[in-house]
This record gives structure tokens, C-alpha cells and sequence, in this order.
């Protein structure tokens, strides 16, 4: 059974820096993709960052990049999220999610399995 638990998550001030960090277990995830995603209240769940292999270039959402670094350790089946320079529209419950590789697909949707979420709140 695929478990994913993620941690890291607070409260920082506008122009800090929080660490994500997401295990998961029940399986090699080491064809899989793994990632980020977020959702604000009144939002729908969107996209942040995923890479597919640990030796894969990450993809980053647009609103993110520069900002937020992505790492996996398929050693230790985990994925970071360095996020750095929060903004207070980064406010939101950060997902960690992993999918199966399948040749063609979209790195930024349809994801598998998912965590429980961590919440993360910049204030001003």
C-alpha cells in the first residue's frame, strides 16, 4: 500500500524560507514521478513542481520558479521542496503526489496517490 506523509509545513513571514519534505513508502518509486502540488481556500488544487527520475531536470510552475527547488532521494523514496522567498499567495496545503511512469504522459497531472497535505501560511 502506497503511503505518503508529508512534513515541513508552518507559519513564516513574507521573504522566508520553508523546507517540505515528502516520504514515501509501500513500494520502489524509482519509475515514478514525484511531486508538488498546492491548493489555496477557494482554489482548486494546482501544480507546483514533479520530476520524473532523480536524474531528471524538475519542472516548475510558473508562479514558483526561482523560488522553490525540488530534490528526491530515491535512496530514501522522499521529495523536498526548498521553497524560498514566500509570498503571501503561496499560502496554501501543500500535496505530495507520485505516479507510475507511462511513456507520453503529462508531468503536471493525473497523479496517483497523494498525502494528507501540510499546511503552509506566509504572513505579511
Amino acid at each position: 500500500q502506497v503511503q505518503l506523509v508529508e512534513s515541513g509545513g508552518g507559519l513564516v513571514q513574507a521573504g522566508g524560507s520553508l523546507r517540505l519534505s515528502c516520504a514515501a513508502s509501500g513500494r520502489s518509486f524509482s519509475s515514478y514521478a514525484m511531486g508538488w502540488f498546492r491548493q489555496a481556500p477557494g482554489k482548486e488544487r494546482e501544480f507546483v513542481a514533479a520530476v520524473w527520475g532523480v536524474d531528471s531536470t524538475p519542472d516548475y510552475a510558473d508562479p514558483v520558479k526561482g523560488r522553490f527547488t525540488l530534490s528526491r532521494d530515491n535512496a530514501k523514496n522522499t521529495v523536498d521542496l526548498q521553497m524560498n522567498s514566500l509570498k503571501l499567495e503561496d499560502t496554501a496545503v501543500y500535496y505530495c503526489a507520485v505516479k507510475r511512469y507511462t511513456f507520453g504522459a503529462p508531468l503536471r497531472s493525473r497523479y496517483d496517490y497523494w498525502g494528507q497535505g501540510t499546511q503552509v501560511t506566509v504572513s505579511s
